[in-house]
């Protein structure tokens, strides 16, 4: 298997797993909304012989007050059912979070499984007295610093791209 940048070819096998994975078009259609609005987005793609098995997107988030801290949002992340809990899903963070680091964003965001992401390196965020703009429970919505230390005093509500809000 191969984690790799998106082509453009790939727009409907990325649909197809997103909707497997999730048993609905939200976040399909979230992917191609945040590929044509938000800017820079990494979106990569497990590849397993020529067929994508997974699928993960990075967008810009903002922390209301602190315009100038460069962090991503995660999400969504999508992988096959037939490749769920294989090691699939971790080879895309793991790769997503090294593009991240290459495009200079120093933390990442995630609302995601709190059995899941720790192993990462993501934190609650409660921890850096960062909030969600969407109520959701203290456990799901976690992040984490590429730089450490990057967060430091930096405190406030995440805001997502518009795209978000039509999940």
């Amino acid at each position: 298997m191969q984690i790799r940048h998106e082509n453009k070819k790939d727009a409907a096998s990325i649909q197809a797993v997103n909707k497997a994975a999730f048993e609905s078009a939200a976040e399909a259609g979230l992917v191609d909304a945040l590929r044509e609005q938000a800017h820079p987005v990494i979106s990569l793609v497990a590849d397993d012989g020529g067929v994508i098995v997974g699928h993960i997107l990075f967008s810009p988030v903002a922390l209301l007050g602190h315009p100038e801290l460069k962090i991503m949002g995660l999400a969504p992340m999508a992988v096959s059912p037939a490749h769920q809990r294989k090691g699939t899903g971790s080879a895309l963070v793991r790769a997503g979070l090294e593009a991240c680091r290459k495009l200079g964003f120093r933390a990442v965001v995630v609302l995601g499984h709190p059995e899941f992401y720790p192993r990462f390196g993501f934190l609650p965020s409660t921890r850096f007295d960062i909030d969600c703009e969407y109520e959701v429970p203290e456990d799901v919505f976690m992040v984490m610093e590429l730089q450490p230390g990057y967060l430091a005093g930096a405190t406030g509500t995440i805001k997502y791209h518009a795209a978000f809000s039509n999940l």
